[in-house]
């Protein structure tokens, strides 16, 4: 036995741990400020935020879609860590989240539908709905007219700049084909033909809607943009557009109710007003869609491919372009689908609609793109240069974060309903940190009493009890520290009490070995010959017993949400750092203490009676 090892051991761990404390994972400020833990919402407050859902027609959401978007919402709010945030339930459409701390960025993003489709881009046209509503002056005689400009496109949401959607380089897929990044976007003034679809039947409710805006744009106009097949062509005539002005004062819930051919072929109608339609509002995977793209309206055909035929989304960082990526792993049955769509993009001829859709967004091309659109943003919509049946990639300007929040989406799951958000505000912590004081007060007395027992009961053994109890209580501390900085734990009072509860667990191995040790005197040992002795006795009972919290710790954990799984996985932690003390603390200072004098002494030592027994007992002796 070597307890010096040992020891340096345990004073290696702790110089990495607190070297993690105060210079890794964020860590800023003073040495003071390094040193607070994340708390709860119980104790320093935070933010709640309530979400809205609704459903097309403004119905009332089912209570079975409404619970299963509050257990999508919660994951969304664990993949951020172990954070403990309460999600629930309020009314028949409300959900309430609330995270501690301020969490607005975090938040606002947690309501989004994540309704991932993949559709194939079948026509184009300019955003023209300010040169409609103010056309130029007539050109000189003989002069032509000059077509007018587009304006700026929109930006996708996520950040990232025309991304491209490829073969994983692991995979390379079967077919030799990838999908490339788009050529920089030079959207020709001609509008590209879109393809001829079956009306989708509109609901009562859609029936109604519509008739107001009818209503609100005059009978005139509503028949005229009925009658268009193609975009109406300012470059021939400016003043066309004229007689659709009151188009431009739909809101995005009015445009919403239109037609995609309207909403297409309409010239008055802008990204402005496509961009302001509420969540969820080219769902509809069965029906064509209009979405605004690199300064320009793109109709968009039906999409055979959705977000549910993607089994994995994992955000990876591209070793040959060093750039945050999105894999995309599809299902049997979606890696069927996603082949069947490239193979039409691809196979496509230069006549097809998708293919001058194409080139009238790109300029030159050789196939048709394939849009990847999320909720109403499409985020990429590049060429397609082969028959894809492998694991694809959405690559772009993504950002760690911004990779990982896209692939949490699409990993648990779509939104059944849509959301809008609600009121926000902030919850005070008065009650919690009267609670907190109250607790550690009775924390501090337990553990003082704790101490004075042990000293009055086991004297010199009673030093190591205490010096073990502080050393797992610093070791806890910079776990939860450190935890706190790079995963998320929220130390709230559930958690608090976690620790305290497997403190006493800790005691109770003192216990074990303590009498474990007078039982090996008693038959007749020498002190020093017992304390390993003892040791290999009570060291198995101490890890089963440990073992025997832990799995209850993680079993705990699995089955409960919120403040229970926060002291699960408190008293889990604790545990486990109360067995490095066990075996790199509590056995080689005992076996150093076996060494001394002190602890042949019954009046210091603590083994009193046994000791005085084993000395004038002489079968013991």
């Amino acid at each position: 036995m070597h307890p010096g090892r040992q020891l340096a051991v345990l004073g290696a761990i702790f110089v990495v741990l607190y070297l993690l404390v105060f210079f890794a994972g964020g860590a800023s400020g003073s040495f003071m400020d390094r040193l607070h833990p994340k708390l709860g919402l119980d104790l320093v407050g935070g933010t709640q935020a309530t979400y809205i859902a609704s459903v097309q027609g403004g119905q009332v959401p089912s209570k079975q879609s409404l619970e299963q978007a509050r257990g999508i919402i919660e994951e969304r709010v664990n993949a951020l860590g172990v954070s403990e945030a309460e999600v629930v339930i309020q009314g028949d459409r409300n959900i309430v989240v609330s995270l501690a701390g301020k969490a607005d960025d975090q938040l606002k993003d947690l309501s989004q539908a994540a309704q991932m489709r993949f559709r194939l881009l079948i026509g184009t046209t300019g955003d023209v709905a300010s040169v409609a509503l103010n056309p130029p002056s007539a050109a000189p005689s003989g002069a032509p007219s000059a077509p007018p400009s587009a304006p700026a496109g929109t930006t996708p949401s996520n950040g990232a700049s025309a991304p491209a959607v490829q073969n994983s380089p692991s995979t390379g897929g079967q077919g030799g084909g990838e999908v490339v990044k788009a050529p920089t976007p030079t959207p020709s003034p001609s509008a590209s033909a879109p393809a001829a679809s079956e009306p989708v039947p509109a609901t009562a409710g859609v029936q109604e809607q519509r008739a107001a805006v009818e209503k609100k744009v005059g009978a005139a106009a509503w028949a005229a943009a009925e009658k268009l097949t193609t975009p109406v062509d300012l470059s021939t005539d400016t003043k066309a557009g004229l007689p659709f002005a009151n188009f431009a004062k739909l809101s995005g819930d009015e445009v919403n109710v239109l037609t995609p051919q309207m909403q297409f072929n309409v010239p008055t109608i802008g990204c402005q007003q496509l961009d302001a339609r509420p969540n969820g509002a080219i769902d509809n995977k069965d029906a064509q869609a209009v979405a605004c793209y690199q300064s320009a309206k793109v109709l968009l055909d039906k999409a055979p491919v959705v977000g549910e035929d993607i089994s994995k989304a994992s955000p990876q960082l591209d070793q040959q372009t060093g750039q945050w990526v999105v894999s995309l792993d599809f299902t049997s049955a979606g890696s069927t689908k996603w082949a069947a769509l490239t193979r039409q993009a691809f196979e496509a001829t230069s006549t097809a609609p998708c293919f001058v859709a194409a080139q009238a967004l790109y300029g030159q091309v050789d196939h048709c793109a394939v849009a990847v659109v999320l909720d109403k943003n499409i985020i990429s919509a590049p060429q397609i240069q082969g028959v894809l049946t492998g694991t694809s990639q959405i690559t772009g300007q993504f950002t760690s974060a911004s990779a990982r929040q896209l692939a949490d989406q699409l990993n648990f799951g779509a939104l059944p309903v849509t959301f809008t958000s609600g009121p926000a505000q902030t919850v005070s912590a008065t009650l919690g940190i009267q609670q907190l004081q109250a607790g550690l007060l009775a924390a501090a007395i337990g553990m003082g009493l704790v101490a004075i027992y042990a000293f009055f009961y086991y004297r010199l053994l009673g030093s190591v009890i205490f010096l073990s109890l502080i050393l797992s209580g610093l070791l806890t501390f910079g776990a939860l520290v450190f935890l706190g900085r790079t995963v998320g734990f929220t130390l709230t009072l559930a958690g608090i009490a976690g620790f305290i509860v497997s403190l006493g667990v800790a005691a109770d191995s003192f216990v074990i070995y303590f009498e474990r040790l007078k039982d090996e005197i008693h038959e007749g040992r020498s002190p020093r010959s017992a304390v390993p002795r003892a040791w290999a006795r009570a060291r198995r009972t101490i890890i089963s017993a440990n073992t025997i919290t832990i799995l209850a710790a993680v079993v705990l954990y699995i089955v409960s949400v919120g403040a229970v799984q926060g002291f699960a996985f408190a008293l889990g932690l604790s545990t486990v750092l109360d067995l490095v003390v066990v075996f790199l603390f509590r056995h080689p200072i005992m076996t150093m203490f076996a060494r001394t004098k002190a602890f042949l002494s019954p009046r210091v030592s603590g083994l009193g009676r046994v000791l005085r027994n084993a000395s004038t007992d002489p079968k013991e002796a």
